[in-house]
């Protein structure tokens, strides 16, 4: 079992930037990539960002390109580095792993809650 551990959400105003981390347990071949995902209230859940352990696949979803950097420390901590934060970015955000980049993703961490204020 791999545990994932997100911090660094928070309320903040339009404009302004946060940086998402998570850290993994361990490294296993099931975290080979890492991915963020958000969700907002009544709306679906969406991935915004994945990465793979060498930063050498990067994703991400038309939403954030250019405003949104995921980036991963080492094999066990990931980030996700948010600029130019907009109100419709408030949702909780979810870090999740699997061994590819496409899914489904077999681990999944307890969410951090960012608010942008307009």
């Amino acid at each position: 079992q791999v545990l994932l551990v997100e911090s660094g959400g928070g309320s903040v105003q339009a404009g302004g930037s946060l940086r998402l981390s998570c850290v993994a347990s361990r490294y296993t071949y099931s975290t080979y990539c890492m991915a963020w995902f958000r969700q907002a209230p009544g709306k679906e859940r969406e991935m915004i960002a994945a990465a793979t352990v060498l930063n050498d696949y990067t994703d991400y979803a038309d939403s954030v390109k250019g405003r949104f950097t995921i980036s991963r420390l080492n094999v066990n901590t990931l980030y996700l580095q948010m600029n130019s934060l907009k109100p419709e970015d408030t949702a909780m955000y979810y870090c999740a792993a699997h061994e590819g980049c496409s899914g489904p993703y077999s681990h999944w961490g307890q969410g951090t809650q960012v608010t942008v204020s307009s």
